[in-house]
C-alpha cells in the first residue's frame, strides 16, 4: 500500500537546526533525493524514504539527536540510553516519569513533564522549546509512540494542543495526531486516558536494539489504525489502486462499511474531509512514490493511476505538487550508479534524531503516522 507522502513544511521544518548551524544544506537534500526547488512551493510534498534519508543525513552533518533544533546538543546515544533506563520499570506511568527525569539531568534538554489532572493523563513539553516548536511536536510524536511501543498497544489521543499560532499545514496535524488539536495553547502537549499508565512493559531488551535500529522514523512515522472513517477509506482507496485504475465510488466504499452513503460523507466531513480529497490524496501520494521509487514510464504510471490522458495526469500532478511529473522525476532522479533504495540504510546509529527525544506521515508513515 502507497505510504502517505509528507508535506514540504516538515522538510523546511527539519531543516532549520543545520541552516542555524551554518551547515549547507543543499548537498544533505540531493543526499536524500529531494530536489532543493521544491522546498519553494507549499504544495510540494516528500515520500516518506526521502523524508527518512533526510533525517540521516541530517544526523551525520550535525551529530546531534535534535538535529540542531534545540538549545542544547543531545549527544548521540542519549535517546537509546534513556529507553534502557526506562525498560526496567513496573509500569507506562514509571516509565515516562524516569523518561522525563532522564532528560530533565541535562542542561538545556527538554522539560517534559507527564500530569494526571480531571480523569486525564497529560504529557506535555513545559518549556515548550520556544527556539523550534517543530522540535516540541516531534517529541510529543515520539513519546506517544515510543508508550504504545513499550506496552504493545496502541494508546489513542483524545487530544493535542500547539503552543504556537496554526501554520500554514495546520490541516495535517489532525491527521499526524490522530486526534482533535488545538493551536495557541499554554504549551505543547497531548492528553489520553491515565488508565494506560498502569499498563505494563513487555518489550526486552532484543526488541529494543531492533527498535533502535530504525529510530527515530519508525517512531516518527504514521501508521494507519484504522480508527477513523477517513483512514478506512483511504485503505479500502489505496488497495484498490494497487489492483486497478479503477477506484471504487463512494457508495460501493459506504456498502463495503455498512452505512449509507449519506452517513459516509457526515462522518468525512466531521473528519475535516472527503471521499473526493481522499481519492485524490491517495492517487497523488501513489503518483510520488511511483517518479521517484520506480522507473515506470509516466505515461503508463498515468494509466495505472486512471487518468484517460497524459494531459489529465500532468495537470492533477500540478495541482497537487506545483511541478510536472517529469520536472519531479529528472529531479529526484538515483545518481548514475547508485543502488536501489534500501529501508535498511535508514537506520541510525544509536536510534539518533530528534529523540523524545529521539520525527512522518501522516505524513509518516504507514506513516509520516504522524497518532
Amino acid at each position: 500500500m502507497a505510504r502517505r507522502t509528507i508535506t514540504v513544511h516538515h522538510v523546511r521544518a527539519v531543516l532549520r537546526g543545520a541552516e542555524r548551524h551554518g551547515v549547507d544544506t543543499v548537498p544533505l537534500l540531493r543526499g536524500a533525493q529531494i530536489p532543493p526547488l521544491l522546498l519553494g512551493d507549499d504544495r510540494a510534498r516528500v515520500t516518506a524514504p526521502q523524508f527518512a534519508r533526510l533525517f540521516r543525513e541530517l544526523y551525520r552533518a550535525t551529530q546531534d539527536e535534535f538535529l540542531g533544533l534545540g538549545s542544547a546538543v543531545s549527544r548521540p546515544g542519549t535517546f537509546a540510553m534513556m529507553c534502557q533506563a526506562a525498560l526496567g520499570c513496573r509500569d507506562l506511568g514509571a516509565a515516562v516519569e524516569r523518561g522525563a527525569t532522564f532528560y530533565g539531568l541535562f542542561p538545556g534538554g527538554p522539560d517534559l513533564v507527564l500530569e494526571r489532572r480531571g480523569g486525564e493523563a497529560v504529557f506535555g513539553v513545559r518549556s515548550d522549546l520556544e527556539q523550534d516548536y517543530f522540535l516540541a511536536e516531534c517529541l510529543v510524536i515520539i513519546w506517544h509512540r515510543l508508550c504504545s511501543w513499550l506496552i504493545g498497544r496502541r494508546i489513542p489521543l483524545r487530544w493535542a494542543e500547539f503552543g504556537h499560532p496554526p501554520p500554514p499545514h495546520k490541516d495535517e496535524y489532525e491527521l499526524l495526531f490522530g486526534c482533535p488539536v488545538r493551536f495557541g495553547a499554554e504549551r505543547t502537549g497531548a492528553g489520553f486516558d491515565p488508565h494506560w499508565l498502569d499498563a505494563p512493559l513487555v518489550r526486552d531488551e532484543d526488541a529494543l536494539d531492533e527498535m533502535l535500529r530504525r529510530a527515530p522514523f519508525e517512531l516518527l512515522s504514521r501508521r494507519e489504525y484504522g480508527t477513523t472513517v477517513a483512514e478506512q477509506v483511504r485503505r479500502v482507496l489505496a488497495r484498490a489502486l494497487r489492483s486497478s485504475p479503477r477506484l471504487p465510488s463512494l457508495g460501493e466504499i459506504a456498502a463495503r462499511l455498512a452505512v449509507s452513503p449519506a452517513t459516509l460523507r457526515r462522518r468525512l466531513a466531521q473528519e475535516s474531509t472527503s471521499y473526493q480529497r481522499l481519492k485524490d490524496a491517495v492517487r497523488r501520494d501513489a503518483a510520488i512514490a511511483g517518479l521517484v521509487e520506480g522507473r515506470e514510464p509516466i505515461a503508463e504510471l498515468a494509466a495505472r493511476l486512471g487518468f484517460s490522458e497524459d494531459t489529465a495526469f500532468h495537470r492533477a500532478f500540478r495541482r497537487w505538487t506545483g511541478t510536472t511529473p517529469g520536472a519531479y522525476r529528472t529531479e529526484t532522479e538515483r545518481p548514475p550508479g547508485a543502488p536501489p533504495y534500501d529501508s535498511s540504510s535508514d537506520a541510525f546509529p544509536s536510534g539518533g534524531g530528534p529523540s523524545g527525544g529521539g520525527g512522518a506521515s501522516d505524513g509518516g508513515s504507514e506513516e509520516a503516522s504522524r497518532g
